[in-house]
């Protein structure tokens, strides 16, 4: 097990216009070198709208897999995001990790926001999904997920090791709650054991809220290791060390106990 280094993508995001946040994104993605896995914001290239029907993508002509797909092998780095997914005339709040070779895994949201609606328009998942990734076990989630402590609840796997390293969170978590936000990261992390990596957004949606994002990358021991300033638009990588986990759950042997 190496150690990773995550980049988050904190942006603002256009409504509805998948070729404006498509752009956007290739922009603040020139930036970034040398990196493993790459993360950007809940419905990268809509915004968190309702409207399912017209932006969903068939999974084998979805173009955001394409993109996605494209840019991972250009950066050689791994991409996880969520997107309007279509399947079997249901529509998915559909998390994907994009590795370089083109190989995907996807994730179905499984707590759907229901202040929004969310559950009226799309399927819940009802799959915990977890990839390996250059020796990292790494769990996907999708914003409301993280109010759930339940559906990512670590501990021994064979009595060994533990179920998984870090936790993806990619968001549209609106400011007027960035107090939960924040207070939820931190606690996933502490009780977990675990790397916590949560990406949300920035700027207005077309509903009229607004996001301050407060991207963060926290630690096994609930500390903050990397964040970006609230209201602004930044790219930032952070490294996650192996090391760091060995030593906390050597010294802290809480998994065992779950």
């Amino acid at each position: 097990m190496q150690d990773l280094k995550v980049t988050i993508v904190q942006a603002n995001q256009v409504w509805e216009d998948k070729k404006e946040n498509i752009k956007h994104f290739e922009e603040l993605l020139s930036e970034v070198t040398e990196t493993d896995i790459i993360v950007l914001p809940e419905m990268f290239h809509t915004g968190f709208t309702m409207n399912a029907k017209k932006f969903a993508e068939d999974m084998k002509k979805s173009s955001a897999i394409s993109w996605l797909q494209s840019m991972a092998a250009q950066k050689n780095a791994a991409i996880y995001t969520s997107f309007i997914a279509k399947e079997d005339d249901f529509y998915f709040n559909r998390g994907v990790f994009v590795e370089p070779s083109g190989k995907y895994t996807h994730y179905d949201k499984r707590k759907l926001f229901t202040l929004a609606g969310e559950e009226k328009v799309f399927k819940a998942g009802h799959v915990k999904t977890r990839v390996n990734y250059k020796g990292w076990k790494i769990q996907l989630q999708i914003c409301y997920d993280l109010r759930f402590p339940e559906i990512t609840r670590n501990g021994l796997q064979d009595h060994k090791s533990a179920k998984f390293d870090a936790l993806l969170y990619v968001a549209n978590w609106p400011e007027k709650r960035n107090t939960h936000w924040k207070a939820l990261l931190t606690a996933r992390a502490i009780e977990n054991q675990c790397y916590v990596v949560g990406v949300n957004r920035v700027g207005e949606d077309g509903k009229g809220l607004t996001y301050s994002g407060d991207s963060a990358v926290i630690n096994a021991y609930g500390e903050t290791i990397g964040k970006v300033k609230a209201h602004k638009e930044k790219v930032k990588t952070v490294m996650l060390s192996a090391e760091h986990l060995k030593e906390v759950r050597t010294q802290l042997q809480f998994l065992k106990d779950i």
